[in-house]
């Protein structure tokens, strides 16, 4: 008995392991599947992009789960600013967050990006801009032109003061102000004497500051000048703003953007929302908490009865801006459009 059931075992566990020899050769080998890398530039230096981006792309790359990756590079980090756009499409870059304006993107929306002269009243205005007044399916039409960029999403930044060296404190007060801005919002202030001054890289800023080669920025709010170290350099604040909000956008190369998967797609795509919805409050809290706490930067302000030739010469500005394309003039007709509504309407939109 011992015997057979010795012969019977020993027969079994070579019939299991012939079994289980032949089900390994038939198996198809499993390799893990290395993730989708991408690259993404953005405008802004680290301490900036630690709110303006960074937790963004670090939430995306733990939802994916491994699927994908995103590497962030600072400003300068892959391309220089104005030279974004053209590495966006020859694919040096796969993803962009900037203004189409400093990337010199070769649209003719591109005068729009950043800051366009008192376009905007309030950070909220640029979502229901591109959501509900076709702002997003203009901008969409127009980068299908470029042959090769994706535009993505547009979302609302700081508003654009003057950070300086000097008081403003009257209209006069600007001219000969030499001033680092963006490209659109610098055409505009020459009409008050302002001298913009180009720099090469996000870094130069903080040293021409420093060293007086410049007066001051037009670039940004209280809420930057304080977080990227512009407020040790500079004294005064001027509270009238060009513009309400910056315009920014994500965008992406098309072809690597209608590669991806669709649930990457969407899950980049409600990345970017949560993006846009913290830059929302943390500019919009930042801003007030800074003019009334920060000890750095003096308030000062022109009044209103001048400010109001600034005002007048921004509705002959987008005159002429209008005139540049039938596009163009589509945008100004929205933004005077939304502008009306929002006066009649009242406190709190005005």
């Amino acid at each position: 008995m011992t015997q057979s059931r010795r012969s019977f075992l020993n027969k079994s566990g070579k019939t299991l392991a012939v079994g289980l020899g032949a089900s390994a050769l038939a198996a198809p080998a499993v390799h893990a599947r290395s993730p989708i890398r991408w690259r993404l530039q953005t405008y802004a230096g680290p301490s900036l992009a630690a709110h303006v981006v960074k937790p963004a792309v670090d939430a995306f790359n733990r939802a994916a789960g491994g699927e994908m990756e995103i590497e962030l590079f600072h400003a300068d980090g892959i391309a220089p600013m104005d030279e974004m756009f053209r590495a966006l499409r020859d694919g040096e870059i796969d993803l962009v967050q900037s203004d189409d304006d400093s990337m010199a993107a070769p649209t003719d929306v591109a005068v729009f990006g950043g800051y366009f002269p008192l376009a905007l009243r309030h950070s909220l205005d640029v979502p229901v801009l591109f959501d509900r007044y076709g702002l997003g399916e203009i901008w969409a039409e127009a980068y299908a032109e470029t042959g090769g960029v994706k535009w993505l999403s547009a979302g609302a930044w700081d508003p654009c003061h003057f950070i300086t060296r000097e008081p403003i404190r009257k209209l006069a007060d600007l001219a000969g102000k030499r001033v680092f801005t963006f490209p659109t919002a610098g055409r505009f202030l020459r009409r008050f004497g302002v001298v913009p001054l180009p720099l090469p890289a996000w870094d130069d800023i903080g040293t021409a500051l420093r060293r007086g080669d410049v007066d001051g920025i037009a670039w940004s709010g209280i809420t930057e000048a304080y977080t990227v170290g512009w407020a040790d350099f500079t004294r005064y604040f001027l509270v009238n703003n060009i513009c309400g909000a910056w315009i920014g956008h994500f965008f992406a190369n098309e072809e690597r953007w209608n590669a991806l998967p669709d649930r990457l797609k969407t899950l980049w795509r409600l990345t970017m929302d949560s993006s846009h919805y913290y830059r929302q409050h943390w500019y919009w809290g930042g801003e007030a908490e800074l003019r009334v706490g920060g000890a750095k930067l003096e308030l000062t302000a022109i009044p209103d009865d001048e400010w109001a030739a600034v005002e007048d010469e921004a509705a002959r500005f987008w005159d002429e801006i209008a005139a540049a394309s039938p596009r163009a003039a589509r945008v100004v007709e929205i933004f005077r459009r939304y502008n009306a509504v929002t006066a009649e309407a009242g406190r709190p939109y005005r």
